[in-house]
């Protein structure tokens, strides 16, 4: 037979104290003497007790967890972004759930019935299908908040990195090397993130006069394999570009590969820039110029509108949406160079 769980009025006998003493030290109100309190949190340790939080919950119409949704937790990019959710939502009092959508708007879908069925109090979720709605947990009042992929349209509070900005630098600064053949490697078009990052790219190179021939621009895939079939594609073209600037890190590492195996000299023979600086992109030979973006700190604003949300009781809920645009950093290191005093290079080998 299971061993019954040990009760509020088990802790309040081990430690010589009321029962009211012991709900005040689970449910953090103020109140009890230090000492008092020391005494009630060793008894729940030596009787390994829990707080009840679905009768809390019951209590105080709420459960002390937030629901994430994300769209890849294989990208690097995501766990960083968490890490910085977290550290707020810790120091709050709150739990954080986490979950992945596989890059699927059906199981991105199921995951947020998930946690609506476990009664979270609040969701952060970064999209997987541009296409989704939230009018409708909008209009019941849901705390919801979208960072770093909005949908079009989302009328909610959002934290995004700049980023047609950080397209913008990228380009600029192979622009300024003298680079006039630049390809770009992109992810899915329709997500915000990589439009607008294509957005910065093609602003660079119509300031500069520069023609994007219709071989230069690859979007879809987000995965290395997809970066890799570009990469060939790019150093197999009769005219190659000098430069590509890729917006997806994953997609990076396929290009990547794709250059070293092709036996292309990097920077001298072409010069590669890529988004996200991630802990491996110090770790290649050469080491990679790309476009930072403030990871932690999107997940500390996220969670912190999304907290701000949640404890709102006021009749002006939702109130006005909230829109964080955070700056990205170029950071630029051995994959680029200036270009050769000939303008380019020969066919690169495939």
């Amino acid at each position: 037979m299971n061993k019954k769980a040990p009760t509020m009025r088990d802790v309040a006998r081990l430690a010589e104290v009321s029962v009211a003493t012991v709900s005040a030290v689970a449910n953090g109100t103020a109140g009890v003497s230090p000492k008092r309190a020391e005494r009630v949190r060793k008894a729940m340790e030596a009787l390994d007790y829990h707080a009840d939080q679905i009768a809390r919950s019951l209590k105080t119409g709420r459960t002390q967890v937030i629901g994430t949704v994300l769209p890849d937790v294989t990208n690097p990019f995501y766990p960083e972004v968490i890490v910085g959710a977290e550290e707020i939502a810790r120091a709050a009092g709150y739990s954080v759930i986490l979950c992945n959508a596989n890059e699927d708007a059906e199981q991105e879908q199921q995951q947020l019935n998930t946690l609506f069925s476990h009664r979270v109090d609040g969701v952060l979720i970064a999209c997987s299908d541009p296409a989704i709605s939230f009018d409708r947990l909008m209009r019941r009042r849901f705390p919801i908040v979208c960072f770093d992929r909005i949908p079009p349209g989302f009328r909610g509070d959002t934290v995004t990195t700049d980023n047609a900005s950080g397209g913008y630098e990228a380009t600029r600064h192979l622009i300024d090397l003298g680079h006039r053949r630049i390809a770009v490697l992109a992810g899915r078009a329709g997500l915000s993130t990589h439009s607008a990052r294509l957005e910065g790219f093609r602003k660079a190179m119509s300031e500069a006069r520069l023609q994007v021939p219709d071989e230069y621009c690859l979007t879809g895939g987000m995965v290395p394999e997809t970066g890799y079939e570009a990469g060939r594609k790019l150093l197999s073209l009769p005219n190659p570009p000098t430069a590509v600037f890729c917006t997806n890190n994953k997609l990076f590492l396929g290009l990547v590969r794709a250059v070293n195996q092709a036996g292309v000299r990097c920077p001298e023979e072409i010069s590669l820039v890529g988004f996200d600086d991630l802990a491996w992109t110090e770790n290649f030979h050469p080491r990679l110029t790309t476009v930072a973006q403030p990871t932690r700190e999107l997940g500390r604003r996220a969670m912190q509108l999304l907290i701000e949300r949640v404890e709102s009781e006021g009749e002006d809920f939702p109130g006005p949406a909230r829109k964080v645009l955070l700056k990205p950093e170029l950071r630029v290191r051995e994959s680029t160079a200036r270009v050769g005093s000939s303008g380019g290079r020969k066919r690169l080998r495939a």
